[in-house]
């Protein structure tokens, strides 16, 4: 097995709604997207999986060395392979891949965040550079799309928070912030044993309301002329805005159930998308 082929196998096997997004692209986007996109998974498999926490940092310390060795042109591990080979030459710095290392470590070394501003710092990591790294190997002409592609990753991340708040409880972790928490009067044991209440729904509501804000700024800030050249990103983002609203219907019902879209219905979002990215891009801002 090739190192492309690995990746490509680790992003179908994940079943995430960002692997419809890059379905349509040229075959070298494509190819670097994905490997992009298994670094993702695989560090953020070490955050998830890890029940050591020791061993956790461990293994992201070692992620941070084979970074190390990409930019000296000696990678070892088949995702870094193929990072060297099809995302490098879209000009990927390895500051941006170290700071989604550093997003994973904020999951092995904290479970709380005190307040939005603590909050934004973790998605910026796990999120929006994974925005801003994806636009890249996109392409686009003008430079205020990076400041879009930041934007959505944060809508994006915000949209994950709501739909594991039951999937992340087990593991100890509650990214509803403490204010969130004490203005609406909800414990937060009472989230980690995956307790509703019609407080944590208004909660979830206002989160959403949120998430809500982030999409209309991310597309927003999407200049016209890049629109096209980010037909993917606005995929994910019509994805993810398509999610929200399932989750809103269903009353905000994610302690003990994960709502999620059909493939087939992530499918038809994918390929209305690439035909009509003007319409994906209204859909953000809706």
């Amino acid at each position: 097995m090739t190192p492309i082929e690995y990746c490509r196998d680790k992003a179908a096997a994940s079943g995430s709604s960002f692997y419809y997004s890059f379905l349509f692209l040229p075959p070298a986007r494509r190819d670097a997207i994905m490997a992009f996109y298994a670094f993702c998974r695989e560090v953020d498999d070490v955050a998830d999986e890890v029940a050591d926490a020791q061993l956790a940092r461990t293994k992201l310390a070692w992620w941070r060395t084979e970074i190390d060795r990409l930019y000296a042109g000696a990678p070892t591990h088949p995702v870094t392979q193929a990072l060297q080979a099809h995302v490098l030459p879209f000009g990927v710095r390895a500051p941006q891949l170290m700071e989604i290392i550093a997003g994973m470590e904020m999951d092995v070394n904290q479970v709380r965040y005190p307040d939005l501003e603590s909050l934004k710092i973790y998605c910026h990591r796990v999120a929006g550079v994974v925005g801003e790294v994806s636009a890249l190997i996109f392409g686009y002409s003008n430079a205020s799309t990076h400041d879009y592609a930041g934007k959505l990753g944060l809508a994006l991340q915000l949209v994950n928070i709501l739909r594991d708040v039951g999937d992340d409880a087990p593991r100890g972790r509650v990214y509803l912030t403490d204010a969130w928490l004490k203005a609406h009067g909800v414990d937060r044991n009472a989230v980690l044993q995956r307790q509703g209440s019609p407080a944590l729904t208004a909660l979830l509501s206002e989160l959403a309301d949120l998430a809500r804000t982030a999409f209309r700024d991310a597309a927003r800030a999407l200049p016209a002329e890049d629109v096209r050249s980010q037909r993917a990103g606005l995929i994910m983002g019509r994805i993810y805005r398509e999610l929200l609203e399932e989750i809103a219907r269903e009353d905000f019902a994610v302690l003990n159930q994960r709502i999620a879209l059909t493939p087939l219905r992530k499918l038809w979002l994918a390929w209305k998308g690439w035909v009509f990215p003007r319409a994906a891009l209204r859909a953000l801002g809706r």
